[in-house]
């Protein structure tokens, strides 16, 4: 099935992660985001409440990062970011698993993460994401970190942070979907930069993209027309 312009725009989460993001920055971002009505826009969590504010009256969402980028905060602190975040205005929290864990093997700690993690989403309405980090997993430890997903059921699964030594691909997102198929959804983040590359995320499997060039994105989506 063809994407309309409107469609398409919705399945973008509009970024903005950059340590230096000043509130003028970000209130260009949000005022971007209600221009093109893109899904949400993707942020860390220390601005939740001024971009709230600026989207005010319209339905893109606040997005935000949850031990972020790294994912080595303990779980209480992950748990308290996620309430803390939601109370402020998030729509949507995107966490970071913790990578160390899944190398030494330790998936009860994994699950119970993830669990208590979306269990606090999931109390107040919100959409969970967790974010894999692909570039540093081998396949067999991404298929089991889908496994846990299917267990705990978050809304998405998410390829990477942008700040690791690589982004989404296409090999991951077919990946993810094999394991998944329809009962979680898949977001393909880092460097996700054009139309033909969104497209061709969507068409692996991924139903959101997360992108600091949405507007590159839809407004060559719209000269394909």
């Amino acid at each position: 099935m063809k994407l309309t312009i409107q469609e398409l725009a919705k399945m973008i989460d509009h970024t903005i992660l950059a340590a230096y993001a000043t509130d003028d920055m970000l209130k260009e971002h949000c005022e971007i985001a209600k221009q093109y009505n893109f899904k949400t826009v993707a942020i860390n969590n220390a601005p939740v409440s001024l971009c709230k504010k600026f989207l005010e009256g319209t339905d893109v969402l606040c997005d935000a990062a949850v031990s972020f980028p790294l994912g080595q905060c303990t779980i209480e602190t992950k748990v308290f970011e996620t309430i803390d975040i939601i109370e402020k205005g998030a729509g949507e929290v995107d966490y970071v698993v913790n990578i160390g864990k899944i190398k030494s093997g330790d998936w009860a700690y994994i699950e119970d993460e993830m669990q208590r993690i979306v269990a606090e989403c999931n109390k107040r309405n919100v959409t969970s994401k967790v974010i894999f980090e692909t570039c540093y997993l081998t396949d067999d430890e991404k298929r089991k970190l889908c496994e846990v997903a299917l267990k705990v059921k978050p809304t998405f699964i998410k390829t990477s942070t942008g700040f690791g030594t690589g982004g989404a691909t296409i090999e991951d997102i077919k990946l993810m979907k094999e394991c998944v198929g329809d009962n979680l959804k898949i977001k393909a983040s880092g460097g996700v930069r054009t139309t033909e590359q969104a497209l061709a995320m969507i068409e692996a499997g991924a139903s959101r993209i997360g992108t600091s060039n949405g507007v590159a994105i839809v407004d060559g989506y719209k000269d394909m027309q």
